[in-house]
């Protein structure tokens, strides 16, 4: 699913992220990225869904060499790949339910499937009740899951979640992860990169450890490893 050999990432302004990373993710797979602040995450998971090229190495998605691909077609593997932010990124003035059909809208799905698939995927965010709300009649937790929903609407293979409980409260937190869970038993590989000890420690699934730009611990089951 995922195979990076060799990896280096070096910036224009001088800056090496990514210094001879090594990672192989199969299909279904859950698996929790973490590391300090800096250590090349971000880059990482830009590598996965091409918003990045690796400077040097191979990276390898859902059968595809991505260093190598023609620009062309880096919006068919995009579509594979759903990706939720931190910060939820919604559309302020579109409500729940356009927000969610508007990544199907791009993409010119036909529209006697949008209406299905957005109120199914609300649905499996328990939103279902609230697809008329503007974000900003929701909560911070109900942003995310909209968010999610938005980013699974399409059926990705891979779901990449970026810090997705950073800016939620414990219990709104655990919810999120839930419907994490949730996804992933549906058969879609989940890469979470995540700062939550008490998240990793509790809800075990694989860990990779990402430091100067390496992977330094690879453990099934693993822990989070570090102390704030």
């Amino acid at each position: 699913m995922i195979d990076m050999q060799g990896v280096y990432k070096t910036y224009p302004n001088g800056v090496t992220a990514l210094n001879g990373l090594d990672v192989k993710i199969d299909t279904g797979e859950f698996v929790y990225v973490v590391g300090p602040s800096g250590a090349g995450k971000s880059t990482f998971t830009k590598l996965i869904y091409r918003e990045e090229k690796p400077t040097k190495g191979q990276v390898n998605v859902i059968d595809v060499n991505t260093s190598s691909m023609k620009e062309r077609k880096v919006p068919k593997l995009r579509r594979q790949i759903g990706v939720v932010y931190q910060d939820f990124r919604l559309l302020p003035n579109l409500t729940v339910y356009e927000n969610v059909a508007f990544a199907l809208e791009v993409i010119e799905e036909n529209p006697n499937n949008i209406r299905r698939r957005v109120m199914d995927v609300l649905d499996q965010v328990r939103l279902k009740n609230k697809a008329r709300f503007l974000p900003d009649e929701l909560s911070g937790g109900e942003q995310q899951r909209v968010s999610i929903a938005r980013a699974i609407v399409n059926h990705p293979k891979i779901l990449i979640a970026d810090e997705p409980t950073g800016n939620l409260d414990p219990d709104t937190s655990w919810e999120i992860m839930h419907i994490l869970e949730e996804i992933n038993a549906g058969g879609t590989t989940v890469l979470m990169a995540t700062h939550s000890q008490e998240i990793v420690n509790t809800i075990r699934k694989r860990v990779i450890a990402i430091e100067d730009g390496m992977v330094v611990r690879d453990e099934a089951q693993g822990e989070y490893g570090y102390e704030y």
